[in-house]
C-alpha cells in the first residue's frame, strides 16, 4: 500500500496498511513536512461511499489485530492497538486549522511581495532577486536542525509544542516587518525580517507537521487528520485569494471619492498608509498580515491547549548518509526530482511575474485579485478531474496533460493586448485548473517511489524522501524567484516608470517564455517515466506477501 493512500477492496474498505506508513518518528520526523498531505485530503474525499459497510468494519477489525510488522512493533511494545489511537473529531477538527494560517502566507510572498517592493517602495529589482534567494537558502538551512532539535529536545509541555509557541512570535514580527515595513526601509530590511519569518515558518510547520503524524499509530486515523489539516489549507488558499479581491473593490470605491462609512473609514486605518487607500499592493499585503494575527496565535493556542503529544517512542535512527546513498541508486526518484526541481522554478518564475504581467501588460491592476479567486477557485474545483485522470492514462501521464495544458494557457496570452480582461481570464483559469495537478501528482508518484525503495530495501525511509523533496522545492522557488526577478532587472525593465514598447515586449517574452520552456522540458523527461501504474502494482503485490508472512511470524510468536 502506497504511504497516504489507500487501495480499495470489492466491499470500498482498505487494504491492510503498511507498518509506519508515515515513516517513523526519528531523525527525521521532524525534518519532513509530509508534503503528501494533500494526496491524502483529496483521497479521504473522493472515495466514494460503497455497499458492504458492515463487511468492511469486520474486515478493518481483523486486520487491527494482525496488522503485520506494525502489530509485531506494537506487540514488542507491551500490547496491540487499543482505544488510546481512536482521536476524537474535536481533536482532528482542532489539529487541522493551523493549515488555514499558514496557508495564507505563503500565497502573497511569491506574488504581491516583489512588485510592492519594486514599484511601491521603490527597490532595486536585481538587489531584492538576490536577497529573496539569500532569504530561501537560509531557509533550506534551517530545515534540518530544526527538525532534529524537535525530535529530540524533550520538555515537560512536550516536543512539539515548545517549537510552535517559540515560532509565532517570530513569524507575526517578521510578517509584519515585510507585509507593514515602516517608510524608507530598503531591501535590507528585507532580507532581515524575512530570514526572521522563515525561521518562525520552520519552528512552527515542521514540529506541527511531525506532530500530526504521531497522534495516531492507525493509518486510517493518519488519514483522517492529514485531511483536516488539508480541508483547512484549501480554506486558507481560498481566504488569500479572496482578500485581494475585497480589497481592491474598497480600494477603487476610495479611489472614485467614496470615502464614508464606518467600515470604509475601517479599512483606511487597518490597510492604508497615511490616510490613503487605493488599489496598490500595500493594503492586499496589509490584509494579509491581519489575517494572520488574528488567525496563526488562535490556532496554536488551541491546538497546544486542547490537542494532546504523543509520549516519544524508541526507534532506530536513520542513517541519512546510508540513505542518501540509497537515493542516488533509485532511478525513479533521480527523475522525480530533476522534474520536480524544473516545473516548481518554472512555476515561481512565472508567479514573481504574474501581477507585473497583468498590471503592464494587460493593464488589469484593479482585477488582478478577482483573477486570483478565479484562479484558485477552479484549481480546488479541479482536483477530482485530475485525480481520475491520473488513475485512467496513469499518473505521469497525466502530469504531462497538465504541463501542456498550462503552456498553451501561457502562450495564449502571448497574443492579448491591453484591456482584454475577459481572454485573459479564461486563460489564467485554465491555468489555474492545472493548479491541482501540480501539487498533488508529483507526491502520489513520490508515494509510488517510496514503494519501489521499501521493496528493494525492507526499510521505511518516508521521511528521508519527502525531506529530500522539501528541499528541492525550495531550492527550486529560490531559483525561479531570483532568475525571474534578475532577468527582468537585466532586460532594464522599471516597475516605478512608464516603459516603452520594448521594455514591455521584453517582460511578455519573460512571463510567456521563460516557464513554457522549463515546463515543456519536464514534459519529455517526465512522459517516459519507468514506475508505470502496472510495475507498481507488481511491487505493491510483492510488499502484500511480505507483509502477510511477516504478521503470521510475528502472531505465531506472541
Amino acid at each position: 500500500m502506497r504511504p497516504f493512500m489507500s487501495v480499495m477492496d470489492r466491499h470500498g474498505c482498505a487494504e491492510r496498511p503498511e507498518s509506519e506508513p508515515f515513516g517513523r518518528p526519528s531523525r527525521g520526523a521532524g525534518i519532513c513536512c509530509y508534503r503528501g498531505s494533500l494526496q491524502a485530503f483529496v483521497i479521504a474525499v473522493a472515495q466514494p461511499r460503497r455497499r458492504g459497510a458492515q463487511a468492511c468494519r469486520a474486515r478493518r477489525r481483523r486486520i487491527t489485530t494482525t496488522d503485520g510488522p506494525a502489530a509485531a512493533v506494537r506487540r514488542s511494545a507491551g500490547g496491540t492497538m487499543t482505544q488510546s489511537d481512536e482521536l476524537k473529531r474535536s481533536t482532528i477538527v482542532l489539529y487541522g486549522s493551523i493549515g488555514m494560517p499558514l496557508a495564507i502566507i505563503g500565497y502573497p510572498l511569491a506574488v504581491y511581495l516583489p512588485p510592492f517592493y519594486a514599484q511601491e517602495l521603490g527597490a532595486n529589482m536585481a538587489l531584492m532577486a538576490l536577497v529573496l534567494v539569500l532569504a530561501r537558502i537560509t531557509d533550506v538551512i534551517t530545515d534540518p536542525l530544526i527538525g532534529t532539535l524537535s525530535d529530540r529536545w524533550q520538555t515537560r509541555f512536550g516536543r512539539r509544542k515548545p517549537w510552535l509557541v517559540m515560532g509565532v512570535p517570530l513569524m507575526l514580527v517578521g510578517t509584519v516587518q515585510i507585509f507593514m515595513p515602516p517608510a524608507g526601509v530598503g531591501v535590507w530590511h528585507l532580507l532581515l525580517w524575512t530570514m526572521v519569518m522563515y525561521l518562525g515558518w520552520t519552528m512552527v510547520t515542521l514540529p506541527y507537521s511531525a506532530w500530526g503524524a504521531e497522534l495516531s499509530t492507525a493509518y486510517h486515523q493518519r488519514s483522517r487528520v492529514t485531511a483536516s489539516r488539508e480541508a483547512y489549507v484549501l480554506i486558507g488558499l481560498f481566504l488569500a485569494a479572496l482578500a485581494p479581491a475585497i480589497v481592491q473593490a474598497f480600494g477603487r470605491r476610495f479611489e472614485a471619492g467614496d470615502t464614508d462609512g464606518a467600515l470604509m473609514q475601517a479599512m483606511v486605518w487597518l490597510l492604508g498608509r497615511d490616510g490613503q487607500f487605493g488599489i496598490g499592493y500595500g493594503p492586499i499585503l496589509a490584509s494579509m498580515a491581519w489575517l494572520l494575527i488574528l488567525l496563526l496565535p488562535l490556532t496554536v493556542l488551541l491546538v497546544v491547549t486542547r490537542v494532546r503529544e504523543a509520549p516519544p517512542r524508541t526507534v532506530k535512527r536513520t542513517d541519512w548518509r546510508q540513505g542518501l546513498r540509497v537515493l542516488k541508486k533509485n532511478g525513479p526518484f533521480k527523475i522525480m526530482m530533476l522534474v520536480l526541481l524544473i516545473v516548481i522554478t518554472g512555476e515561481a518564475f512565472r508567479n514573481a511575474l504574474s501581477v507585473f504581467f497583468m498590471q503592464h501588460v494587460i493593464q488589469i491592476q484593479a482585477q488582478i485579485g478577482l483573477m486570483y479567486l478565479i484562479y484558485f477557485g477552479v484549481g480546488i474545483l479541479g482536483i477530482p478531474f485530475w485525480l481520475s485522470l491520473g488513475r485512467r492514462i496513469g499518473k505521469h501521464r497525466a502530469f504531462c496533460v497538465a504541463v501542456l495544458v498550462s503552456s498553451v494557457s501561457i502562450i495564449g496570452m502571448f497574443f492579448l493586448e491591453a484591456g482584454q480582461l475577459v481572454p485573459f481570464a479564461v486563460m489564467f483559469a485554465l491555468k489555474g485548473f492545472c493548479f491541482a495537478a501540480f501539487q498533488f501528482l508529483p507526491l502520489s508518484m513520490l508515494a509510488d517511489i517510496i514503494d519501489l525503495d521499501t521493496a528493494r530495501s525492507r526499510e521505511h525511509r518516508a521521511g528521508l524522501f519527502f525531506a529530500m523533496s522539501g528541499i528541492a522545492h525550495k531550492l527550486a522557488m529560490a531559483l525561479g524567484l531570483g532568475l525571474s526577478l534578475g532577468l527582468l532587472a537585466l532586460v532594464g525593465f522599471d516597475a516605478t516608470a512608464q516603459n516603452d514598447a520594448t521594455h514591455l515586449l521584453a517582460l511578455r517574452v519573460l512571463y510567456i517564455l521563460g516557464p513554457v520552456a522549463l515546463y515543456m522540458l519536464a514534459f519529455f523527461i517526465a512522459w517516459n517515466y519507468p514506475l508505470t501504474a502496472a510495475r507498481q502494482a507488481r511491487i505493491r503485490h510483492r510488499l502484500n506477501r511480505r507483509e502477510q508472512r511477516l504478521g503470521v511470524v510475528a502472531g505465531g510468536a506472541s
